[in-house]
């Protein structure tokens, strides 16, 4: 399993994002990273600066969101829904997203449910449940048909 640190996680972002705008060639999954990157331009700033957000600590106490967790989970989705893992995420993000105002609302739906569950995975000390992240998912879903 592919397990960066998290000096390595950021520096793929930062490094795709200068190879972009140095014009250079991006491997396949930096052009999927650069994607990503190019729907959250109020991360640019932090790609910009690596001095400062290679160490910088961001904490939900601090009211702060980490922009490299941000960044990692959208990739996580689009891996896990380009080959449909769990199965029937994508049927489920289809759903979504055919209610959300974009399809990037439809991922941030669905981050925020990978995200609890990797939380309460952690927290438990036990792998992710699939079936409480589909649920999650569904959950959105439903929600949003009823907006």
């Amino acid at each position: 399993m592919f397990a960066p640190s998290r000096d390595a996680a950021r520096r793929f972002f930062i490094d795709t994002w200068m190879k972009y705008k140095a014009q250079g060639s991006l491997t396949d999954l930096e052009k999927v990273a650069l994607q990503v990157i190019l729907l959250h331009p109020e991360y640019h700033a932090v790609l910009e600066n690596p001095e400062r957000s290679l160490e910088r600590d961001y904490t939900p106490e601090g009211g702060e969101l980490n922009p490299f967790l941000h960044m990692s989970l959208h990739l996580a989705i689009e891996e896990q829904l380009s080959i449909d893992q769990p199965r029937g995420l994508r049927e489920r993000y289809e759903r979504l997203a055919a209610k959300a105002d974009s399809e990037h609302d439809a991922k941030h739906g669905i981050l925020e449910c990978l995200g609890e569950t990797l939380w309460e995975a952690q927290r438990a000390g036990r792998p992710p449940d699939e079936g409480v992240y589909l649920r999650c998912i569904e959950r959105k879903a439903a929600m949003r048909s009823e907006d």
